[in-house]
């Protein structure tokens, strides 16, 4: 297996991919990495790290760097040399079964739709990524940001989408989806959604009904649809309220002796509920829709966050996702015209 990495993307960039990119290799024998990005800057962060496979590590160099607030445009045609580019291209021609940035997400979607195309019957890609639930299990959430504006098809599409995901990846033959409301009434949403609800009331889909916020963690349903503006502020409010939860448990343990010493007492189930917590364990969202596979990391990723996002790319490729999707699309596809019928 093959995975192209856009060394040169995220808040941090080398510091975090490259170690982590390079630990991963250690820990999976069956992976080639392929590091994309400045090839000088790149040899002096490997430099730094010991027991380096070099073997199963090929860099291709790169003249040019999409920014973080670098406009689409200016990332599609004006940096065509840019290491997204290159990393994405490397899919294409087959070099690489998968790739992973943890760049620029505009121009991250821009660029893997310019390069692979989308499938047949798709007319949008979208972000599709778990979330913890209350069960220990997860819930598939799309889109997280990658179309602001939708229409009732789009949110069909996404649906059947993350339903060839799940059967795909996580056997799951017949997944429950929820669209995502301000209400689990029908008469509630405004038009677009109460249009979507229609669509997939009349497809063969396992369609739940609508749901709210809080059915997300609850794991109502297996999939949760909504456009990419709503599933965004969800994600990171989500993340941004297990963030505030964790930092004031530790603030509270040490406000005086006695807390500390009743923290230090609770230490291994506070341990087991930071894990539990991370959000760094969920990272790693597919852009699912494209001739290809391609995984988005957090900008904002560490080293232990871009390694699961890693994990995610490797198992992707070990379960065929491309194929398997391309062959779901296609039977609900012939299910959907059927019903129609």
């Amino acid at each position: 297996m093959r995975i192209a990495i856009d060394c040169m993307g995220g808040d941090v960039g080398l510091s975090v991919t490259v170690p982590a990119s390079i630990k991963f290799a250690n820990d999976y024998s069956d992976v080639d990495i392929i590091l994309v990005g400045i090839e000088p800057l790149i040899k002096s962060a490997i430099n730094l790290i010991n027991g380096v496979p070099l073997s199963r590590i090929h860099i291709v160099n790169t003249d040019e760097v999409v920014a973080m607030d670098d406009s689409v445009d200016i990332a599609l045609r004006r940096k065509k040399k840019s290491s997204m580019h290159i990393a994405v291209q490397q899919v294409k021609d087959g070099n690489a079964d998968a790739c992973i940035s943890a760049g620029n997400t505009g121009a991250w979607m821009a660029i893997s739709r310019y390069t692979l195309k989308t499938l047949d019957g798709i007319d949008r890609p979208a972000i599709a990524a778990s979330l913890p639930t209350n069960d220990g299990r997860s819930t598939t959430m799309l889109d997280l940001g990658a179309n602001v504006d939708c229409s009732a098809k789009n949110l069909l599409q996404f649906s059947i989408m993350g339903t060839a995901l799940l059967q795909a990846v996580e056997y799951i033959q017949n997944p429950s989806i929820g669209l995502l409301n301000v209400g689990s009434e029908v008469i509630k949403g405004n038009e677009i959604v109460k249009e979507a609800s229609n669509l997939l009331l009349s497809s063969p889909l396992n369609f739940y009904g609508n749901v709210e916020g809080h059915d997300i963690f609850n794991g109502t349903v297996n999939i949760v649809v909504c456009d990419g503006f709503v599933g965004n502020i969800v994600l990171k409010s989500a993340e941004g309220i297990a963030k505030m939860f964790s930092g004031a448990v530790r603030e509270e343990f040490r406000r005086n002796y006695f807390s500390m010493i009743t923290g230090f007492i609770s230490s291994p189930v506070l341990k087991r509920l930071k894990n539990r917590l991370d959000n760094r364990r969920y990272n790693g969202a597919s852009l699912l829709g494209l001739r290809g596979i391609v995984f988005k990391s957090h900008g904002s990723a560490d080293i232990k966050s871009f390694y699961f996002a890693l994990q995610r790319s490797r198992e992707a490729i070990i379960n065929n996702l491309l194929e398997r999707t391309i062959d779901k699309l296609y039977q609900i596809n012939q299910l959907l015209r059927s019903a129609k019928n």
